[in-house]
């Protein structure tokens, strides 16, 4: 049975919406990046105690998270959503916080470049890089990649691309609500876009232009529903029903279980796109959390 804090979530979601499309003029890309911002930071607030450190990753901006307490072995390099164009480290430090103590981990949040001033392969190679720079000091065994949205869907790309260029893949991987088509072909866009009150077809496919910039949106390193998966370490994918993503989801645990990967699939009812972050009221986000937690441990012992 769904929770009755889920129409909170779906009312802040609509919000959020509303945020960024102002009917009382057109916002400029940095407003739309201060509301990014502004939502997540007020929604989901970073508590007093978390340790917070900017660091230069090979050239790429991160900024580590824990909690006191925390083993500085156990790490999860997290990529935050927002298709590619919106979204940073700052506005993911309260998500942090709650991966951090529940998988008794740090959080290395990656501040990728962003479209449309920084197209595709720009995500990807800046992940890669502080994927590496991590691994200078931390063993693969002890890492698992994680993101939400389209950073869901650099994770998966980024395993990939280490695994074709002969890298050590991390321990595991999570996926939430992930973004892994860019053709937009998955049929619950459309058939659960009345579910959905934050994600859209014409909002990707803005998305997706300024990221591709005329690329061919079926390239893997895109769009990684079309890469070939061998190899990839388990992965662990969380969706909810009412996500007009979900097909994304589904499409990706098969074609990855095709592949021979170990894949761990959630699909919770009623759920919207990025529930977990809702983990401070939200019972599902709150299981979500722990859940992820969990795995986090499992594959890192």
């Amino acid at each position: 049975m769904v929770s009755t804090e889920n129409s909170r979530v779906r009312q802040l979601l609509e919000d959020f919406v509303a945020a960024l499309t102002p009917t009382d003029h057109e916002p400029t890309l940095e407003e739309l990046r201060e509301t990014c911002d502004q939502w997540m930071t007020m929604n989901v607030p970073a508590p007093p105690e978390l340790i917070v450190e900017q660091v230069n990753a090979g050239g790429v901006s991160c900024l580590w998270a824990r909690m006191p307490g925390t083993p500085a072995e156990r790490t999860i390099l997290y990529l935050h959503g927002g298709a590619y164009v919106v979204g940073s480290a700052i506005g993911y430090l309260g998500f942090a916080a709650a991966l951090s103590r529940a998988a008794d981990a740090r959080v290395l949040l990656v501040d990728y470049r962003l479209a449309p001033k920084n197209p595709h392969p720009a995500a990807l190679e800046d992940t890669i890089t502080a994927y590496r720079w991590l691994l200078t000091s931390t063993p693969a065994a002890l890492t698992v990649v994680a993101g939400e949205s389209s950073g869901g869907g650099l994770a998966v790309a980024l395993l990939a691309a280490l695994r074709d260029a002969g890298d050590e893949v991390p321990a595991a991987a999570v996926a939430i609500s992930p973004w892994v088509d860019m053709t937009l072909s998955g049929a619950s866009l459309d058939k659960r876009a009345h579910l959905d009150p934050f994600t859209s077809r014409a909002g990707l496919e803005m998305n997706a232009g300024a990221y591709l910039q005329g690329q061919d949106p079926r390239t893997p390193s895109a769009s990684p529903l079309f890469a070939d998966l061998a190899g990839l370490p388990p992965t662990l994918i969380l969706i909810g029903t009412n996500d007009a993503l979900l097909d994304d989801s589904v499409r990706l645990a098969d074609c990855a279980r095709d592949h021979g990967v170990s894949v761990t699939m959630s699909v919770v009812d009623g759920m919207y796109h990025m529930w977990p972050i809702m983990f401070s009221f939200l019972p599902e986000a709150h299981q979500a959390v722990e859940d992820i937690g969990e795995f986090v441990r499992t594959r890192t012992r």
